[in-house]
């Protein structure tokens, strides 16, 4: 028996059945234990590190990003596949599953007050850690959700405005009028004229009263009405000016007047349409407005990103707040002077006084002569608002202005009762933004002139839905250097300007031109036109000689709070 049990115990050794490859080594087929196993290459040098990373690069340290990674890459060996076609597969059933009553509010119960910034406290332990990989993700996706929000919020925003409405011409193109040029702004932004010597004063005419310095003590808490001064204003074009008539026999050869030089000098900055005839007789050019135009009035938020487009009906619309404007910054400039003390008078009267008009307001002429190069004098009527004594005893010419304060709401959002006594530079950064063409072209009629300072006046309404009562809310003074630096202006630019449309004109044959703003885009036209086509039917030849006056009317009567 021991020795059966030994000889059943004894292992016996059996060959393994071996495939003969002719070809080549290895076994022919693949094992029956081996099959359907997916086979990933890899190295002995490897490093042997997770078992399984279920997360993907989230918890990977950014040291060591490839520390176990297979020279042989990752492979797509175990990648899952769906294979089982999903095509035959339908919705049946697409009605809406009507929830309970206690889900039908906006939020379900329990989640009321998980709105808001990390949904509450209740909220905090129901989300999970993320690692570093998922953190930066998540603060991308959030990122780019929030600026996609901002970004359709504004097309939301732009949807509810009313659009932008094309603006008139300030007159209409004739069929028969030629264009000689087209300048756009970025090309006129670039011209320069460096070196222009100072003026020289050729006439001073006219008296001027004192500015009462009690004005600059006005603030919100203690304002003043504005008042309405009877006083007629002379707007007086270049041709129809007897001085200049006699001036153009010995002096210069270009005419202008300083309203009619900023335009020209600031057009770059401006959004509506303008227009300025030039006669051209020999060598000589004068630059004159058409008669009856608003050329005169005073625009409001003309630069603004919204400027007022109400009609012509409305409280706001353009040309009402135009007028409003003017008749602001006309009874300002006569309001803040001493009218019972004597006036500073030059030695010539103002050309302009009849004996069938009132009183005519402080006003002062200076005739001034700029040689501007290549045989170029320019001769310019400039004005000056009032005069007040310097620091030193000095007498000091100054312009005076009046910014206007008409709907903070519909005008950039700064109200200036708030703001003006503790965040005046905001009033007036908000104005520059609004006013940008308007500011600059007083800024140069000062320069022009020659004035020692400029006085702004700050002036609102009453009450916002009424445009007859104002009230003076504050005042500001600025050197018209300082103040042209402070908004970008640049005079060897704008002297360029000038010096490219007298060139311009200088080549045509004698006539009638004229400069137009393209009511639409950033250019001006230069068009050559008929000599008669703004005369007048009625118009008298022999009246040559007398200087037709124009004086501005208020539009309002504030002594009846009505209009006039």
């Amino acid at each position: 028996m021991p020795e059966e049990t030994t000889r059943e115990e004894v292992a016996h050794f059996r060959a393994p059945e071996i495939q003969h490859n002719s070809t080549g080594w290895g076994p022919c087929d693949m094992p029956d234990q081996f099959k359907d196993m997916p086979y990933q290459p890899f190295s002995k040098a490897d490093r042997l590190g997770k078992i399984s990373d279920w997360t993907g690069a989230a918890f990977q340290d950014k040291k060591y990003t490839s520390k176990y990674q297979s020279q042989f890459g990752a492979g797509s060996q175990y990648a899952y596949y769906h294979d089982e076609d999903e095509s035959t597969f339908h919705l049946v059933d697409t009605a809406r599953v009507q929830k309970p009553p206690y889900q039908r509010g906006r939020f379900m119960r329990n989640q009321r007050n998980m709105r808001g910034r990390g949904g509450g406290r209740g909220a905090q332990n129901q989300f999970q850690m993320l690692g570093k990989g998922l953190k930066s993700r998540e603060r991308e996706r959030k990122g780019q959700h929030g600026k996609r929000f901002i970004r359709n919020q504004g097309m939301r925003n732009n949807k509810n405005q009313p659009p932008i409405k094309n603006r008139d011409a300030s007159v209409a193109v004739r069929p028969d009028w030629t264009t000689i040029e087209e300048m756009d702004f970025p090309r006129l932004a670039k011209l320069s004229l460096p070196n222009v010597k100072e003026a020289d004063d050729t006439l001073c005419c006219g008296s001027l009263e004192y500015y009462d310095k009690t004005y600059d003590r006005v603030n919100v808490k203690n304002e003043k009405p504005l008042q309405r001064i009877d006083r007629v204003f002379h707007t007086v074009t270049t041709t129809d000016d007897p001085v200049i008539r006699k001036l153009s026999k010995t002096e210069g050869n270009v005419y202008a007047t300083d309203a009619i030089l900023a335009t020209l000098m600031c057009c770059t900055r401006s959004n509506y349409s303008w227009d300025i005839v030039i006669d051209k007789i020999g060598d000589k050019l004068f630059f004159d407005k058409r008669d009856n135009t608003e050329f005169d009035l005073l625009t409001v938020n003309e630069t603004s990103v919204e400027p007022p487009q109400d009609d012509g009906n409305s409280l706001n619309s353009p040309r009402n707040l135009a007028l409003e404007a003017t008749f602001i910054n006309h009874n300002f400039s006569q309001q803040v002077l001493k009218t019972n003390e004597a006036r500073f008078k030059f030695s010539e009267p103002n050309p302009f006084i009849t004996d069938e008009e009132g009183e005519v307001a402080s006003v002062a002429y200076r005739y001034r002569k700029w040689d501007l190069g290549g045989g170029v004098v320019l001769v310019c009527r400039c004005e000056h608002d009032a005069v007040m004594t310097g620091p030193n005893g000095e007498t000091q010419f100054i312009t005076i202005k009046a910014l206007n304060e008409w709907d903070s709401k519909l005008s950039g959002g700064v109200e200036w009762r708030q703001k003006l006594d503790t965040q005046r530079g905001a009033v007036l950064a908000n104005e520059l933004r609004n006013n940008a063409c308007k500011l600059a072209k007083w800024t140069v009629q000062a320069l022009l002139a020659g004035s020692d300072q400029v006085k702004f006046g700050y002036v609102s309404r009453a009450h916002v839905r009424d445009s007859s009562k104002h009230v003076i809310l504050g005042t500001q003074q600025y050197k018209p250097n300082e103040f042209a630096a402070q908004i970008n202006l640049n005079m060897d630019n704008a002297w360029g300007i000038l010096r490219c449309i007298v060139d311009l004109v200088m080549k045509q044959k004698d006539g009638k031109f004229l400069i137009m703003k393209d009511p639409n885009k950033p250019m001006i036209r230069l068009y050559d036109i008929p000599d008669n086509t703004f005369d007048s039917e009625t118009e008298d030849a022999d009246d040559d000689d007398e200087p037709a006056v124009e004086s501005f009317q208020p539009p309002y009567n504030y002594a009846n709070n009505q209009r006039v």
